[in-house]
């Protein structure tokens, strides 16, 4: 029984590939739209890293300042190169070598509110794993050999 209702559930070939495009464009559209955001809300973003428990960490790492610029830059890009399937693969990793110190510093504290965005966190880079595995899939700049 539960085999057939998986059958019927089943997306025919064409929603399959439209899938594609859309899974990149969703999981890409929170990297960009934040990462807009590590620009025009920087002074607010600098304070809450200052006030997260691993600030001495980012301290270490170099200029706090530069590195919320830095994830900027990447996310906006990697996260527009990822929405259209060019370099996608790169893009994924990019995103997430940036996003896990990001998920670190800011959302893995002891305040109870952050558990919801840290757990989105969490999910978001699942589905940049299965990007990565799987590749850019249909309608993706990759596919046509640039």
């Amino acid at each position: 029984m539960f085999t057939r209702i998986e059958r019927w559930l089943e997306p025919g070939t064409r929603s399959k590939a439209l899938i594609d495009p859309l899974f990149r464009i969703f999981t890409s559209l929170i990297f960009i739209v934040g990462g807009l955001g590590h620009f025009g809300q920087h002074r607010m973003m600098l304070e809450r890293m200052k006030q997260s428990p691993w600030a001495g960490m980012v301290d270490r790492i170099g200029d706090p300042s530069v590195l919320l610029w830095l994830s900027g830059i990447a996310f906006v890009v990697a996260g527009f190169t990822l929405a259209i399937g060019f370099m996608t693969r790169a893009s994924a990793l990019i995103i997430f070598v940036t996003l896990v110190p990001v998920t670190i510093t800011t959302h893995l504290v002891p305040d109870p509110s952050h558990v919801g965005p840290l757990f989105k966190n969490i999910a978001i880079l699942g589905a940049l794993l299965l990007i990565w595995a799987r590749g850019p899939g249909a309608y993706a700049l990759d596919n046509k050999g640039f």
